[in-house]
């Protein structure tokens, strides 16, 4: 059996970190990383830059070639930008200063903001980016390479405080901890047993536009409620290009590709050919899914973390990737099993504590969304409170969570829907 440990080829200082800690028992020719991440997406390259900034030996494995394209609307929010490693400049295509919300087209009005509520970024340049500074923080990146499974026991496995992360070519690598960054379908995450309930479908088109068209949405967007309960549509403008998108519950397709057909229409763009048509299905976890097992985390959509309503996972992912590597760390250091499992659980705690919370108004948002849609435009679109409410959140001076804790009515428009016989008309 083939064992990738520690290249040759990193550089000095990473080569006398690596000397000084080999650790008695480790396999003679067969060094064991500290942290192994899987996944490098913004979860993975944020976990990759926590663990190695911390020192520690790290490898992130990406099965695709770098930069890639991933379908998703490139919103970069406040809790985004502060959970951004250290000197990391954002690649933004614009800044967003005016929100026009519709009601399936209807009841067209644009509210506007002094400052920034959000950028803008194109998602091959800005996870390209990410890794570039884990890289450059220590972290070797190997791409290309596909994740068949890991391994907790068995004779893949040295001693106990090891996992075997088998590779598609039948080789292995050794490490102390793993992260799984690898998606909601990837291997990690199907290794911890991670629980997922609501799934979406979002659809996306890249149309390129003439300039006259560009200017006119640069630094606006457009959020449309949409015909299919819980769904909305948006236009991102990054410079000559429009990211036009719809999002609705999986299981009708085709009336999910209907309501982008009829977006694109109305919105005048139908005459564009669009660079890139792509769909991807997003999941959120069950509140009681683990996030880990044994030495292995789970972070971002390979824990089904995302905000319910609105289904923004880059923050959730910068957020999660970052406590799961600081995490993944100290179960490296741990020497025993019950040392690991009190590790993992806390991480757990943390992740609850904080997206945990957020994700739990997610839902009981989109339970009110879903039931009145026009409540939701009537009150961002014609009651000021509201409106500062939105544009706190984006900008990042508050959460939706905070905003219901601290806000009587917004707590009590919550709990009526959980009050049984709640009526949606």
């Amino acid at each position: 059996m083939k064992v990738w440990g520690a290249k040759a080829q990193v550089s000095s200082d990473s080569a006398a970190r690596d000397e000084g800690r080999q650790t008695a028992g480790e396999p003679a020719g067969e060094p064991v990383w500290d942290v192994v991440v899987v996944g490098a997406g913004p979860a993975g390259a944020s976990a990759a830059h926590a663990a190695a900034a911390a020192g520690r030996r790290v490898l992130l494995l990406e099965k695709a070639e770098l930069p890639r394209y991933k379908t998703c609307g490139g919103g970069i929010i406040g809790p985004s930008r502060d959970a951004l490693p250290p000197g990391f400049e954002l690649p933004l295509r614009d800044r967003v200063h005016a929100v026009t919300f519709s009601l399936n087209g209807k009841l067209t009005r644009t509210r506007r903001s002094k400052r920034m509520l959000f950028g803008l970024i194109n998602r091959p340049e800005f996870d390209a980016g990410l890794v570039d500074v884990a890289r450059a923080a220590g972290a070797e990146v190997r791409t290309g390479v596909t994740v068949s499974r890991v391994e907790q026991h068995g004779a893949a496995v040295p001693d106990r405080r090891t996992v075997a992360v088998v590779l598609g070519d039948g080789s292995t690598v050794l490490a102390r901890a793993v992260v799984g960054a690898d998606g909601s379908a990837g291997r990690i995450g199907a290794h911890v047993g991670v629980k997922l309930e609501q799934v979406d479908l979002g659809l996306e088109a890249e149309i390129p536009v003439p300039a006259t068209v560009a200017e006119d949405w640069a630094g606006r967007v457009l959020v449309d409620w949409g015909p299919m309960p819980g769904s909305y549509g948006w236009v991102f403008p990054k410079g000559d290009t429009l990211t036009v998108g719809v999002i609705a519950a999986r299981g009708d397709g085709a009336g999910t590709k209907r309501y982008l057909e009829d977006f694109i229409g109305r919105l005048g763009l139908a005459g564009f050919e669009p660079k890139i048509s792509s769909g991807h299905l997003t999941r959120c976890r069950t509140d009681d899914s683990p996030l880990s097992r044994g030495r292995v985390l789970v972070c971002g959509d390979a824990a089904g973390l995302l905000e319910p309503w609105t289904r923004e996972g880059i923050s959730f992912a910068l957020r999660s990737g970052r406590l799961a590597g600081e995490w993944a760390v100290r179960i490296a250091e741990a020497q025993d099993a019950v040392d690991a499992r009190r590790q993992a659980l806390n991480y757990a705690f943390a992740i609850k504590a904080g997206l945990g919370v957020e994700m739990g108004v997610g839902r009981r948002m989109l339970a009110l969304f879903e039931r009145r849609p026009g409540l939701i435009h009537a009150a961002v679109t014609g009651f000021r409170p509201a409106w500062r409410a939105f544009a706190r959140i984006t900008s990042g001076s508050t959460t939706l969570a905070e905003i219901v804790r601290t806000h009587p009515v917004a707590r009590r428009t919550l709990a009526g829907i959980d009050r049984p016989g709640t009526s949606g008309a």
